[in-house]
């Protein structure tokens, strides 16, 4: 499945219209979930025709396409099915019971309910009750070289520096590597953004920290734009009134600040595409570590350091590289990676502040490099890591797409 994306120009009333859609889609998704929840033995078809009793119930629901109807309820069973995955794996801790979903900022539609212009290139229509209409398409991919049954969905996005349009068109993506007889192993840490077993360490950006002096003044500025609809100009708390409606300096407020946000996750993203694409170009094998980064995070100390870094995105594109280009990718248990010799096979124990190893065989080198040298010799050690990411078994990424790798193990 391969993504192209445009921004789009429309008129202001265009994109209410798009906001309405994406509510509306919002909407259908709660409704398919609160329906599986009083209801035993639903499945994914119960959903899917319950759109229809949705559509003849409600008006707002009749005006959004039927299959962008069933996409949502699609979007509702897909937490579903994830959640009895979860239990099924025995995941330690909370199984991510499906909830109500509160912000939305897209719409998914299938391969009706919209049409590409013929004449104009660039301009799409929608063709349902929404009255969203014909849009334009700024970008510079030419959506035109693919044929329109390759398109199977059409999404539109809401982010704070406008409106995008997606296209998920169905073709294969893989790209043919000469072998490179080279074995890596990646250990990712916070003083360098990874360090590997040939000795280079790559820097940490620190994108959200560089940004957050400039998050914090923009926050501060929000802050004194918001209006307390329960609190008096002395300062004291009033009789509980309707919500006040924010002036537009608020909100432009808001978005300046969502704005600034948006950039720094996309010069995140961006790191890490660049930088997983280079280590699988270069390497036939890579190894790195099952970090579980959501008890990581619970360190009150190092949250915020950990987040910024992003060894989940990164690792999910390493993995989808690793696929793209026929590459080996194992992920090995980080467990004494940073303690044991890699020469003698001894455990030195050693605090997070202790960055050096000093073994009594005599080997002395930087514990991130200790430790990518051990995750790549546990890496080709193992016939493949069991667990959620196991080499071999269907990618993070490619959850619910159509690929000819899905279902079966390599192992």
């Amino acid at each position: 499945m391969f993504v192209l994306e445009y921004k789009i120009k429309a008129k202001q009333y265009q994109l209410v219209a798009i906001d309405e859609a994406i509510r509306t889609g919002q909407l259908v998704r709660n409704k398919a979930l609160r329906y599986w929840l009083d209801n035993k033995g639903v499945h994914k078809y119960d959903l899917n025709k319950y759109c229809r009793v949705l559509a003849k119930e409600y008006s707002w629901a009749n005006k959004l396409n039927s299959t962008a109807r069933q996409s949502s309820a699609e979007r509702a069973w897909s937490s579903i099915a994830r959640f009895f995955d979860n239990c099924k794996k025995k995941i330690p801790g909370k199984k991510g019971f499906p909830k109500f979903k509160k912000y939305s900022r897209s719409v998914e539609y299938k391969q009706s309910g919209w049409k590409l212009d013929k004449t104009t290139k660039k301009h799409i229509t929608f063709t349902d009750k929404n009255n969203i209409g014909r849009v334009k398409l700024v970008g510079s991919r030419d959506i035109y070289f693919y044929q329109p049954e390759q398109i199977k969905r059409v999404r539109l996005v809401r982010r704070a520096d406008g409106y995008y349009c997606q296209f998920c068109i169905s073709i294969e993506v893989k790209e043919d590597m000469q072998p490179t007889g080279k074995a890596i192993g990646l250990d990712m840490g916070l003083k360098y953004f990874y360090a590997d077993s040939f000795g280079h360490t790559e820097e940490n950006p620190r994108f959200y920290r560089k940004s957050e002096q400039r998050l914090n003044r923009l926050g501060r500025r929000l802050s004194r734009k918001y209006q307390n609809p329960n609190q008096g100009k002395s300062g004291k708390k009033m009789v509980k009134s309707p919500k006040t409606r924010q002036s537009n300096n608020y909100h432009k407020a808001r978005v300046a600040k969502a704005k600034q946000h948006l950039r720094v996750s996309r010069q995140r993203k961006d790191h890490a595409v660049k930088l997983a694409r280079c280590v699988c170009a270069s390497n036939d094998c890579i190894a790195y570590e099952d970090l579980s980064v959501k008890n990581l995070v619970r360190n009150r100390k190092l949250s915020k350091s950990i987040s910024d870094v992003g060894w989940t995105q990164f690792r999910n594109w390493i993995e989808y590289f690793g696929w793209k280009f026929d590459k080996i990718t194992i992920a090995v248990p980080p467990h004494y990676t940073s303690q044991d010799c890699p020469a003698c096979g001894a455990r030195v124990k050693k605090s997070l502040s202790t960055r050096t190893h000093v073994c009594k065989c005599g080997y002395v080198e930087d514990r991130d490099i200790v430790a990518s040298h051990n995750i790549l010799k546990k890496g080709l050690n193992t016939v493949g890591h069991t667990g959620i990411y196991a080499w071999g078994e269907t990618p993070s990424w490619a959850v619910g797409a159509i690929l000819p790798s899905n279902g079966d193990s390599l192992n």
